[in-house]
């Protein structure tokens, strides 16, 4: 004969009043036989804890060293050498353009270097050989080999950066000092400095 369930007040059977896990009941499962020691429980979470603290203490302490060396820009040096004179011929070099942005011209007076910047608002002209000029490309600007303006915007010609030989007789060249023609003022192309003759 089956056990009669006994109905309680709101309707439930008590059976399943009595099986409703509790407190006690969690507690003891964890902590049962079937499951690992309580202690090897405790000491995985000290690890836990231990690693989560001292992973956040590694990441500030990294934090603070980077402080130590700040984002920089380092820009090329302003004095450097390009070679013998006997490495140029005739015309325009543009091979240190990329790195040092200059041209290095020779003609028959010597070897001078043009600092590749325009006068109207900064660009980098480009060489266009075939037509013998150096063309801006932002606003159309246009100088002869000798970076003198004659067409578009620009006010006055391209400056001209120090060269000098050193003792071996390599040219130095140094961007910190220019040579300027503004104008209606005189040329300072000519100065000692702005061209190696040669």
């Amino acid at each position: 004969m089956a056990n009669p369930t006994v109905e309680t007040p709101q309707g439930e059977p008590a059976e399943s009043k009595a099986k409703k896990p509790g407190i006690a009941d969690a507690l003891k499962k964890i902590f049962s036989a079937e499951d690992p020691d309580p202690l090897r429980i405790i000491s995985r979470r000290r690890r836990f804890v231990m690693a989560g603290v001292l992973g956040f203490l590694g990441v500030n302490f990294l934090m603070f060293l980077r402080f130590f060396f700040p984002r920089t820009l380092f820009e090329p040096k302003t004095r450097f050498l390009i070679g013998y004179p006997s490495d140029f011929g005739f015309g325009v070099d543009t091979k240190f353009q990329n790195k040092y942005r200059i041209w290095v011209v020779r003609n028959t007076e010597g070897i001078f270097v043009i600092y590749a910047v325009c006068t109207h608002l900064g660009c980098t002209p480009d060489w266009k050989a075939a037509e013998n000029k150096f063309k801006c490309p932002c606003h159309g600007s246009g100088y002869d080999s000798e970076g003198v303006n004659f067409e578009g915007p620009a006010p006055r010609p391209m400056d001209r950066a120090h060269v000098d030989t050193t003792p071996d007789g390599q040219i130095e060249v140094d961007v910190s000092r220019l040579y300027r023609w503004p104008k209606g003022e005189r040329s300072e192309f000519n100065d000692q400095g702005a061209i190696v003759h040669v």
